[in-house]
């Protein structure tokens, strides 16, 4: 029902964002489209403005040449002084041919000198200099054609508008330079007829030279402009010199304007058109200003409508809460009530095995047994020990708690090995995919907890993709642990099995429970929330870590890390039943336990079965055993919970000082083996029996001995 109430408001609040997110999302995409179109509009208005100023300043141009071409040939093979006396008819001839042309304010020829022989303004000339002017100086050297000035402000005493002069060579008959011949331009005539066809607002043209000076420019400024040709605009013009479509920013007034230019056939000139790009998004942003006068409104009736609902909707959920708060507190007390019948059974249990050992051993005290029935009672005392410690693994078990039977195994072999018995399990539509490394994978752990943690993750995936999909398990290395901290770090890395499925995934607000013992998203008996949880406390026992990675609709990864080991890859087999003891042949032990009890009846077996047993009560008196003289011992037999330092700190410190010696570790709870791992060392589980700890022994002796025997030759 809680899932229910959830999925619903879950519902809502889904239709709630989609009613801001979907018109939002049309919205940027309507936006950009529109961007883009616009855009796109304003450079075909821009290359169209700008052929319209091209053909025009193209025109003008050459009209300007053909008038200088007619005064060239009005004037051919007559001499200075034949120009100055006919100045009053060529007056005439160039006034008449000037107002004939508005681009043009008068027109000149000037001698060798630099002085005016003949002008369209007045008669006669003044006696003025002009060969400063860069359209006289132009053409002493050698003959250029037609050149285009820059921009200037008459000469006293002349007045009038600022012109730029276009101008051609005078040539004597040898070749030497006679003089110029001269137009003298308006920029405003470039400037009015800009005015007309930039109507459009932020409209832009200019008229320039290829080394960038301004000879006209609209909207008009009162300064000279000249571009600085290393600048960035000069720069973009010198990649493309022909022509082409550019966005900068304006060095004359710093306006970002977009803009299209093009080099005049023949002329050094540039025509450049253009519009502020404020002007671009100004259009933009009054067509998107449609789209929301009639978008938000509806938009915001539909969340408001939305958010009603789910206002109602949880109020219905807050009283269907406080019913199931009412019915929680209900199984609560029905759980407590199950715990203290468990606790009961357990402790019944516990009591019968304990009445039969104190019944056996008071029986054995009595004088004049029989030798029959005093067997029959130790057998009696083995047996309920047996059945004592089968029950405390079942508990511990339960606690996520068992005592671990690690033994060394290449994981590829496992999870290949695995690969059938989970395609029968999991049914023939899904499909599985293993990928294994070509190199070994050995780690140090229990194969049957291995093996049930892995079908544990098949099985949830299988549940996960309601029995169709694709599970694949891989197999790799890996150096670190997702989560660093959790766990010293192994000194050879990890192993990572991954379990990936194409299933529903996990929903956000069950990802923090999902290894909770009981917690399952599954109906009622379809599972009891515990095969996660064997994972979590298996890979957390090892020494590992399991990392989850999930997402909604697409499926989850469950990867299992376990600390690496190094060997040769042949499995390493423990213990599994009592053997005949094996005698110790003066094998020196040094024996650490904290439980006199214990360590009493260990070392007093030791002794019995030919082993030199010195028993210590803790790690620091060990220290001092080994290091008065290490050679004394044989092995080291230590147990794991001790005050101070533990067994398994006693162990690494041991080797951190160097001490050739193998280590067998003794635990009957394995919490400290949970949080710390054994780094590879023996480990004997408690209870134990004196054959099952004669044996262990003598074969990390053996294994010294093997060792020993083989450096002694190559030292030699």
């Amino acid at each position: 029902m809680q899932t229910a109430q959830r999925n619903s408001l879950r519902l809502l609040q889904w239709m709630m964002a989609a009613s801001l997110a979907l018109p939002l999302a049309l919205f940027v995409f309507a936006s950009a489209v529109s961007w883009t179109s616009i855009n796109e509009t304003a450079d075909r208005e821009i290359e169209r403005t700008l052929d319209v100023a091209h053909e025009h300043a193209l025109k003008v141009f050459e009209t300007i040449d053909r008038c200088l071409s007619e005064i060239a040939e009005v004037i051919r093979g007559i001499p200075d002084a034949g120009i100055s006396s006919r100045e009053e008819s060529l007056h005439l001839r160039l006034k008449q041919l000037t107002a004939s042309l508005p681009q043009v304010k008068s027109t000149w020829i000037f001698d060798a000198g630099g002085h005016a022989l003949a002008n369209s303004l007045v008669v006669p000339a003044p006696d003025i200099n002009f060969s400063d002017r860069d359209y006289f100086k132009a053409h002493i050297d050698h003959d250029i054609g037609t050149y285009i000035g820059e921009a200037h402000t008459p000469r006293p005493p002349y007045q009038g508008a600022a012109f730029f002069a276009v101008s051609r060579r005078r040539q004597n008959e040898d070749g030497s330079f006679a003089g110029a011949i001269q137009a003298s331009v308006l920029p405003e005539y470039f400037e009015n007829f800009y005015a007309r066809i930039g109507r459009e607002p932020g409209s832009f043209f200019a008229l320039g030279r290829t080394d960038g000076a301004v000879l006209a420019r609209f909207p008009t400024i009162d300064r000279d402009l000249r571009l600085d040709r290393n600048g960035p605009l000069g720069q973009k013009l010198a990649a493309n010199p022909n022509g082409g479509l550019i966005t900068v920013n304006s060095p004359a007034d710093g306006i970002e304007r977009r803009l299209g230019y093009k080099q005049l056939a023949e002329y050094p000139i540039y025509v450049s058109a253009g519009l502020e790009t404020s002007a671009i998004r100004a259009r933009w942003i009054a067509t998107m200003s449609q789209h929301l006068i009639f978008g938000a409104p509806a938009t915001a009736l539909l969340f408001f409508l939305l958010a009603l609902a789910l206002r109602r909707t949880r109020h219905l959920h807050v009283e269907a809460e406080r019913r199931t708060e009412a019915e929680e507190a209900l199984k609560h007390g029905q759980r407590l009530e199950a715990l203290g019948q468990l606790t009961g059974g357990v402790a019944h249990d516990f009591n019968n095995l304990l009445t039969v050992i104190r019944a056996s051993v008071d029986l054995l005290r009595r004088p004049d047994l029989p030798e029959a029935r005093r067997l029959r009672y130790i057998e009696a005392i083995s047996d309920t020990v047996s059945r004592a410690a089968k029950l405390t693994g079942q508990l511990l078990a339960f606690a996520r708690r068992q005592t671990l039977k690690p033994e060394r195994f290449d994981v590829r072999q496992n999870v290949q090995t695995l690969g059938e018995m989970i395609a029968t399990l999991i049914g023939s539509r899904i499909e599985i995919f293993t990928q294994v490394p070509d190199q070994p994978c050995l780690i140090n752990a229990d194969a049957g907890q291995f093996e049930t943690a892995i079908i544990n993750m098949a099985v949830n995936a299988r549940d996960a993709m309601d029995g169709a999909g694709r599970l694949t398990i891989a197999v790799r290395r890996a150096e670190e642990l997702p989560s660093p901290g959790a766990h010293p770090p192994s000194p050879y890395g990890y192993v990572a099995v991954s379990v990936e499925d194409t299933g529903i995934g996990i929903p956000p607000d069950s990802f923090g429970r999902i290894f909770e013992p009981f917690f399952t998203t599954k109906e009622v008996g379809q599972g009891t929330g515990l095969g996660l949880s064997q994972v979590f406390g298996f890979a957390k026992q090892s020494g590992g870590e399991v990392a989850v990675a999930s997402e909604v609709g697409k499926g989850s990864t469950f990867t299992l890390y376990l600390p690496r080991a190094v060997g040769d890859g042949r499995p390493q087999s423990l213990l599994t039943d009592d053997a005949p003891p094996v005698d110790g042949s003066g094998m020196a032990v040094l024996v650490v336990e904290d439980n006199v009890e214990v360590g009493r009846f260990a070392a007093d077996a030791l002794t019995q079965l030919g082993y030199t047993a010195t028993l210590v009560g803790n790690a620091a008196d060990a220290l001092e055993e080994l290091t008065a003289d290490p050679t004394r011992f044989d092995v080291v037999f230590t147990d794991v919970v001790m005050p101070g330092m533990s067994g398994i700190e006693l162990a690494q410190e041991i080797r951190r000082l160097r001490f050739d010696l193998p280590i067998v570790l003794a635990s009957g709870y394995s919490q400290v083996l949970s949080q710390q791992g054994s780094y590879g060392f023996e480990l004997l589980q408690k209870p134990y029996s004196i054959e099952q700890l004669s044996r262990v022994l003598y074969r990390v002796g053996r294994w010294r001995k093997v060792k020993d025997g083989a450096a002694t030759p190559a030292s030699s």
